[in-house]
């Protein structure tokens, strides 16, 4: 899987594109572990994307995210953007194109908010990711109510970082998360759901259920 998505990399870079891996493997990356997946950031627009690679499915087309089909793995490829607007507490209203430091601002915790040019070994980090997790902290990008608003998941995704990754809450990710606890109860049944199984999955399921009721 690696090496195909260092193939759809170079291939947007040969065009004259951006590219880099983002988000989850670059955190698994500087932690030392393999990642599952590789999600793909470019500057390359959707139907540009679509263009260049033979098998892609438009899962979220609107919102610049296209799954590209290759060697027999699955790759999300995201546009670089900006949101504006999230007035059902779950997706953005509308969304603006722009440039990498924009979209990594846009993102839920600073360790997920990193990005790496694997041509150049790079490493892109606008949010200070990289130190917290050195820091072993979890803290969300900006202003953390805002997070919250943005998308009520990001309260149990939270919780789910921090057992998984054996993390510490930022203060002021703890005292966002406890103030909007009750937003929690807003998520769909499915995207519960996806989180919870993860949780159980993980390393530390009884500390993730222990922090779900210290948090409300």
């Amino acid at each position: 899987m690696e090496n195909t998505s260092l193939e759809i990399v170079k291939l947007l870079k040969s065009k004259g594109h951006s590219a880099y891996w983002a988000g989850g493997c670059v955190r698994d990356m500087l932690l030392g572990t393999q990642p599952k997946d590789y999600d793909i950031v470019t500057s390359a627009k959707p139907d540009e994307i679509e263009k260049l690679l033979e098998h892609t499915i438009p899962i979220g087309k609107e919102f610049g995210v296209i799954l590209a089909v290759k060697n027999g793995h699955h790759f999300e490829i995201a546009t670089f953007r900006s949101d504006s607007g999230y007035s059902d507490g779950r997706r953005p209203d509308a969304i603006t194109f722009t440039h990498a430091e924009d979209d990594a601002k846009r993102r839920d915790f600073t360790i997920n908010g990193l990005f790496f040019d694997p041509i150049e070994k790079k490493l892109h980090d606008f949010v200070d990711g990289k130190r917290d997790i050195a820091d072993k902290i979890i803290k969300f990008i900006g202003d953390p109510h805002e997070r919250i608003l943005e998308d009520h998941l990001r309260i149990i995704r939270a919780i789910r970082f921090k057992s998984t990754l054996d993390f510490q809450y930022h203060p002021d990710t703890y005292k966002a998360i406890k103030h909007h606890s009750h937003l929690s109860a807003k998520v769909s049944g499915e995207r519960l759901r996806d989180e919870l199984n993860k949780m159980i999955a993980g390393d530390n399921p009884i500390r993730a259920f222990s922090d779900m009721e210290d948090t409300g």
